[in-house]
């Protein structure tokens, strides 16, 4: 999970559109962002996306059309959405969101950069999560 800012304007106010696969969300400073789903699943704070250091982040694909079916909050400073496809571990902070919103053009051009380095396509599938027991398999999901 990104770290607390103290310098990130508080949230005023915050949007589902699930038709449209948005998260709006308004800002004390005037900003307000429309990150889209799909953004946030691939960015997901989650150890899952992440990994538990540097290099061992997951390239997610096939997430273009992942819904949030469900967004709880969490404390007074971040909300937790469950996305459409399961995957609910990632809990995201007003400083991660304003990040989101205001860097999107440049985090899908370094998503975008990552597909083409792993020779994969946006709509491919995932591969199937490591077997229990498998060196590869982390439990901590």
């Amino acid at each position: 999970m990104a770290g607390l800012s103290t310098t990130t304007p508080n949230p005023t106010g915050i949007t589902l559109h699930n038709k449209s696969k948005v998260l709006e969300v308004s800002f004390a400073d005037g900003q307000s962002f429309r990150i889209p789903f799909e953004l946030m699943r691939v960015y997901s704070p989650s150890a899952e996306v992440k990994g538990h250091g540097p290099g061992q982040e997951v390239l997610q694909t096939g997430k273009r059309e992942v819904g949030v079916i469900d967004l709880a909050s969490v404390g007074n400073y971040a909300v937790q959405p469950t996305f459409s496809d399961g995957h609910d571990s990632g809990i995201f902070s007003w400083d991660y969101l304003y990040m989101l919103g205001s860097q999107q053009d440049d985090l899908w051009d370094r998503y975008q950069q990552r597909l083409q380095a792993a020779g994969v396509e946006r709509d491919a599938p995932m591969p199937s999560k490591s077997a229990p027991g498998d060196p590869q398999a982390c439990g901590s999901h």
